[in-house]
C-alpha cells in the first residue's frame, strides 16, 4: 500500500510518500521560519496562505524523489488535527481533491499520533508498549502506548507547553524565533547553576507538567536585573533549560516507573532539544530502560510521519479510509 501523507497544522508543509513494503520512498517540508520570525510567533492567516503556494510544489518534488507517478498512490492521508483551524483546512481540502480526482480513499490522521509513532520508522525503532513523552511547542504529554491507536493519558501540561516556555523565555532574553533552538544555544555558553528556577509540579506525585511559573520567574528575573550582560543572558538560558529537562526527564521516569516499562519514546519539536537527550539518555542508562527518539529532520511537523502513521492505522482497521468529499478538521482534538 502506497499512501501520501500531507502535513499542514501549523507553520511547516509536509508532504511525503510512504509503502508499507518499501518504507519511506521520500519526503518534501518547507518551513515558514523565516516569515514569522518577523513577527515573533505563527501569524495563521499568513500560515494558511502559505500552506496554499507550497503543496503543489512540494507534492512534484516528492514524487520526482520516489520516481512515482500519482496514480499509483493508493491512498491520501491528511493531518485533521489538532493545529490550526485554517492551516488544517488547506491541507485536507487538498488531500481531499486529489484523493476525489484519483478515485482513492482519503484518511484523516492525528497530528500527535504522527508525532507518536514517528521512531518506528528508524531502523532500530521501538516495540510496543512503550511510555511515549509529546514534547513540542502546544503539547506536553505522557501517554501509555499499547498498540496502534491503543494510547492512554498519563499526563500533560496544565498551563504552557515546555516549547511555549522555551519560546517566550527566548523572547524575554531578546532572542529570535523560534525560540528554543535559540534559547538551547545560549545556554551550552552559561552557568546553569547561576540562578535558582522553580520546576513546578516536580514533586506533585502525579504526571501532569506546569510551565507558566517558570515563565514569570524568568520574566521577574529579568525585569530585576534591568539589562542583562550577555554572560547573565547565557546564564538565565542555561537555568531555564536546566529546569526545563529536568521536569521532563522526572516526569518521564516516573511514567516508566509507574507503568513498569522498559521503553521510553521521545517524539515533537522540543524532542530534538541536545540538552533534553543528553539527559534523558543519562536517566535511561541509570533506570534501565531504553529510550527513542525520530531522526532530528523528523522532529518538526513532516508529511512522513502522517503517511506512516496512516499507512499502520490502515493496515490495523481497513475502515479508517473513507471516500473523499467531506472535509472535516478538528482544531482541538484529544489523542487518548
Amino acid at each position: 500500500m502506497l499512501v501520501l501523507g500531507i502535513e499542514s497544522s501549523c507553520d511547516e508543509t509536509g508532504v511525503a510518500l510512504y509503502d508499507d513494503d518499501r518504507g519511506l520512498l521520500a519526503h518534501a517540508l518547507h518551513s515558514q521560519i523565516a516569515m514569522h520570525r518577523e513577527y515573533g510567533g505563527v501569524v495563521p492567516e499568513l500560515a494558511s496562505r502559505d500552506h496554499i503556494r507550497r503543496l503543489i510544489p512540494l507534492l512534484r518534488e516528492t514524487l520526482e524523489k520516489a520516481g512515482v507517478a500519482l496514480p499509483e498512490v493508493d491512498a491520501v492521508a491528511v493531518t485533521a488535527g489538532p493545529g490550526l483551524a485554517g492551516a488544517l483546512l488547506v491541507g485536507a481540502s487538498f488531500g481531499h481533491a486529489l484523493a476525489v480526482a484519483l478515485g482513492k480513499p482519503i484518511i484523516e490522521v492525528h497530528h500527535l499520533e504522527g508525532h507518536l509513532l514517528s521512531p518506528l520508522l528508524e531502523a532500530d525503532s521501538p516495540h510496543f508498549p512503550f511510555v511515549a513523552l509529546l514534547v513540542s511547542g502546544g503539547h506536553t504529554q505522557l501517554m501509555r502506548v499499547d498498540g496502534i491507536g491503543q494510547y492512554a493519558l498519563l499526563g500533560e501540561t496544565v498551563d504552557d507547553a515546555a516549547g511555549e516556555a522555551f519560546d517566550k523565555t527566548a523572547k524575554l532574553l531578546g532572542l529570535p524565533y523560534p525560540g528554543g533552538p535559540e534559547i538551547s544555544r545560549l545556554a551550552e555558553q552559561g552557568d546553569a547553576g547561576a540562578f535558582s528556577f522553580p520546576r513546578p509540579l516536580k514533586h506533585s506525585g502525579d504526571l501532569n507538567f506546569s510551565f507558566a511559573g517558570l515563565k514569570t520567574s524568568v520574566l521577574t528575573t529579568v525585569k530585576k536585573l534591568g539589562e542583562p550582560t550577555e554572560k547573565q543572558r547565557a546564564d538565565i538560558a542555561a537555568a531555564t533549560v536546566d529546569a526545563i529537562t529536568d521536569v521532563l526527564t522526572h516526569k518521564a521516569v516516573a511514567a516508566i516507573k509507574q507503568t513498569k516499562m522498559k521503553t521510553l519514546v521521545v517524539s515533537g519539536g522540543v524532542g530534538a532539544n541536545r540538552q533534553l537527550r543528553a539527559r534523558l539518555d543519562d536517566a535511561a542508562r541509570r533506570h534501565r530502560f531504553r529510550v527513542h527518539y525520530p531522526r532530528l529532520d523528523l522532529c518538526t511537523d513532516n508529511g512522513a510521519m502522517i503517511a506512516f502513521a496512516a499507512s499502520r492505522r490502515w493496515a490495523a482497521d481497513r475502515s479508517l479510509a473513507k471516500p473523499a468529499g467531506v472535509i472535516e478538521v478538528h482544531p482541538r482534538w484529544a489523542l487518548a
